[in-house]
């Protein structure tokens, strides 16, 4: 219940409104904001100000201010890689702590905002996060809540912690493949493998070796098996992915034994991208646009990979709902719907 009271009898109580602060030509803006809780420091500030009475809540003993209620929640729920700021304005965000893949529990995310008077905010999940950025924020909607609600949203996030986290990418020995007569007879210049090798090399991975290889299946089986037994820990297959009877790609992983996940993913570009893997070797074949366009499959896929995912059947599907790219003129993936569902 708001009340009226002296400022000397105010510390400890919560402020319900805004304080002006005016320096004729130099400044006006709020001394302090509402929800300020009142301290012995503040009475002679305010009295200046000409406050002698303030419009205040009494903070009983059962319930949180919104700074608190905040810093609880968050700390509840934030995983590894995250830390937080302090408090602001009742809020508190969560910030990455190193470049690597946001992982939400969507289902506790929900039921946490399903609860009443709280709100968390997020990032999507399964994306590559840079370092530094703020992936989430939450606050309460009143300036007071019942202890008794901090209380069960806490619980909800130790039954599903972590509620967010940020899973680091291993670094990754990656073999490459690159197919095609026209670069195997040194018709023309590859133009893959830079590409790729600078996408593996941001994510914190190096390409260990290229094999070229010809339009024929076998010889991508031979340089696929010869990069595993070198130590390749990821297989990356360029060109050849197409429908035309001399790409090869596909039949070669599959010759190799690749257990196929997926050949042609709801993504443009990248529609004709085949994900397998021979052991616990994730083997991809990627097709043209990788070479060409900013943002595609590869960098919805790749990282997960190189966070420890196990990207199934079913995750390239969901891939569908915002896997149409828009082409911006100045590409701003990850902050973009690209791959966001």
């Amino acid at each position: 219940m708001r009340n009226s009271i002296s400022v000397h009898d105010a510390v400890g109580t919560v402020l319900c409104h805004d304080i002006t602060r005016i320096v004729p030509g130099e400044y006006k803006g709020p001394a302090y904001k509402k929800g300020h809780i009142i301290t012995e420091d503040d009475i002679p500030i305010l009295l200046n100000l000409g406050k002698e009475h303030l419009y205040v809540l009494e903070l009983m003993s059962d319930y949180v201010h919104e700074d608190d209620a905040a810093e609880r929640i968050a700390l509840a729920a934030a995983g590894p890689g995250l830390k937080l700021t302090e408090h602001s304005e009742g809020r508190v965000d969560m910030i990455a702590e190193f470049t690597g893949l946001l992982k939400i529990n969507i289902k506790a995310l929900t039921r946490l905002n399903s609860l009443g008077e709280i709100i968390f905010g997020t990032l999507h999940s399964g994306h590559l996060v840079s370092s530094g950025r703020a992936v989430a924020g939450t606050r309460i909607i009143p300036l007071v809540i019942e202890d008794e609600k901090i209380r069960a949203a806490e619980a909800l996030c130790r039954d599903h912690f972590p509620l967010i986290q940020v899973k680091p990418f291993r670094s990754c020995r990656v073999g490459m493949v690159t197919t095609g007569s026209e670069i195997y007879h040194g018709r023309i210049e590859d133009k893959f493998g830079p590409v790729v090798k600078k996408k593996f090399q941001e994510l914190g991975s190096r390409v260990i070796r290229q094999i070229m290889v010809s339009d024929d299946r076998s010889m991508t089986v031979d340089a696929i098996c010869t990069l595993i037994s070198e130590g390749a820990e990821m297989i990356v297959v360029t060109g050849g992915m197409s429908v035309d009877p001399d790409d090869q790609t596909p039949a070669g992983i599959r010759a190799a034994g690749g257990d196929v996940v997926i050949y042609g993913a709801p993504t443009f570009p990248g529609a004709m991208f085949m994900l397998a893997y021979i052991g616990d070797v994730p083997v991809m074949g990627l097709p043209g646009c990788v070479m060409y366009s900013r943002t595609t499959i590869f960098d919805l896929v790749v990282p997960r990979i190189l966070a420890g995912e196990s990207v199934t059947r079913e995750d390239i599907a969901r891939l569908g709902h915002g896997g149409f790219c828009a082409g911006c003129a100045e590409c701003r993936y990850p902050i973009c719907g690209f791959g966001k569902g």
